[in-house]
């Protein structure tokens, strides 16, 4: 069993920053795709920015330019560097990861449990 632990969220003010991380464990996996998705209160969870196993990027347009994501491929951990944060950022924020299984060859969807990043004006 595959499991993703966020961390690195919290308040920061409005032009801060701040980096999240999500670290996958369990036995004998690969990695394809990860990224990160948010969701505000009342609103759909939105795409945030996505990275290839081949390390291509994709980011929405709302944070294009601020945030950055990345991958290790040694500590199986993508990060999410926020750079300057707006209050329409505060959202929680989830990971994602496309991981399959060396016993089965299947590939599955993980999720994190979410990580509250709040923006104050």
């Amino acid at each position: 069993q595959v499991q993703l632990v966020e961390s690195g969220g919290g308040l920061v003010q409005a032009g801060g920053s701040l980096r999240l991380s999500c670290a996958a464990s369990g036995s004998r996996f690969s990695i394809n795709d990860m990224g990160w998705y948010r969701q505000a209160p009342g609103n759909q969870r939105e795409l945030v920015a996505t990275i290839t196993s081949g390390g291509r990027t994709n980011y929405a347009d709302s944070v294009k330019g601020r945030f950055a994501i990345s991958g290790d491929n040694a500590k199986n951990t993508e990060y999410l560097q926020m750079n300057s944060l707006k209050p329409e950022d505060t959202a929680v924020y989830y990971c994602y990861a496309d991981i399959t299984a060396a016993a089965t060859s299947f590939t599955t969807r993980y999720w994190g449990q979410g990580t509250q990043v709040t923006v104050s004006s």
